[in-house]
């Protein structure tokens, strides 16, 4: 296989729906060697769901790759929904579909919020984490919450100004909280516009090129609803971790090798919290990608993770 291209398109070998409580029923589904090494994936948002071109990063002779959908997000049921979903019910999820699908022990790969939730859990369960392969570290701070809403609009600016004048003028001075009420109102005339405009905003500033496929699939209804409406859910509750952050529970980590991707021009999630997230993780390895900004599709970043997932095979 050439370096930096993706695996041959794949379907799964098994699919499901878990109940885990709450409503709440999880799709998941196996892909690859069903006798292979277990890797978990955790797909961003927090909403966003998982694609069929995720399993493409992953040798299916080698691995054995589970895929889930979070709870409110893409195929998982019910769509949208923000009703017992906070960090820690994702939390308590995986160790269900583990336990589930019979897997003690295996790697975690995660970008973006992905990131987040995998440290999370790797927090609260070390012994389930044999290692993490992790892109475009989100740490779910203030500071990184308000770089999204505010920040972005510095490079951005046709973008940031779309995402905001979606709003009337006398609402944008609390920019997350009019759209929480525009994305929780039952009616899809008011939800769905005001999905689509925020996922919009979040796919325009996801990669260092403009790439029309990346802003099309952020606008499918399905992606933008789940996506925009937990996103503001989460956001609004300081993504339902702990008041130490994630930084501040980093000695859990201590065994447990990382290998972290990042491109240098991500502005959805800066730079700066991979080097705080490394500086504190003995164990992790971070490669800069110098042109690259957030998506995992550009090719820099592509290439880097198809490495650090052959890096860590000899881990589990």
């Amino acid at each position: 296989m050439p370096r930096g291209d993706l695996f041959p398109e794949i379907g799964p070998y098994q699919t499901g729906f878990l109940p885990v409580g709450d409503g709440h029923v999880l799709y998941w589904e196996q892909v690859g060697n069903p006798r292979g090494k277990p890797i978990l994936f955790l797909h961003g948002g927090p909403g966003a769901g998982a694609a069929a071109v995720h399993r493409r990063f992953f040798d299916p002779q080698i691995w054995r790759l589970i895929v889930f959908d979070q709870r409110g997000a893409g195929r998982s049921t019910p769509l949208g929904c923000i009703e017992a979903n906070t960090t820690h019910h994702l939390v308590e999820d995986i160790d269900k579909l583990l336990d589930f699908l019979g897997i003690g022990r295996c790697i975690l790969f995660g970008g973006s919020w992905g990131s987040t939730l995998a440290l999370a859990y790797a927090e609260s369960c070390p012994s389930r984490v044999a290692g993490m392969v992790l892109r475009g570290i989100f740490l779910g701070r203030k500071l990184e919450v308000d770089w999204f809403l505010h920040g972005i609009g510095h490079f951005f600016p046709e973008a940031y100004q779309a995402f905001t004048n979606f709003l009337p003028a006398a609402e944008r001075n609390d920019i997350l909280t009019a759209y929480a009420k525009r994305l929780n109102n039952p009616d899809p005339a008011v939800h769905v516009p005001a999905a689509k405009a925020w996922s919009i905003y979040e796919g325009t500033c996801s990669t260092l090129m403009p790439n029309i496929d990346t802003v099309s699939a952020f606008a499918e209804d399905r992606t933008a609803l789940g996506l925009a409406r937990i996103e503001a859910h989460y956001f609004a509750n300081n993504l339902f971790l702990p008041s130490a952050g994630l930084l501040g529970h980093l000695e859990a980590l201590r065994g447990i090798p990382g290998e972290i991707v990042q491109g240098r021009y991500d502005m959805i999630c800066p730079p700066s919290s991979a080097f705080e997230l490394v500086s504190g993780w003995q164990d992790a390895r971070l490669t800069i990608i110098p042109d690259a900004g957030h998506s995992a599709l550009e090719t820099g970043i592509r290439a880097a993770l198809l490495a650090a997932v052959e890096r860590v095979r000899s881990l589990v």
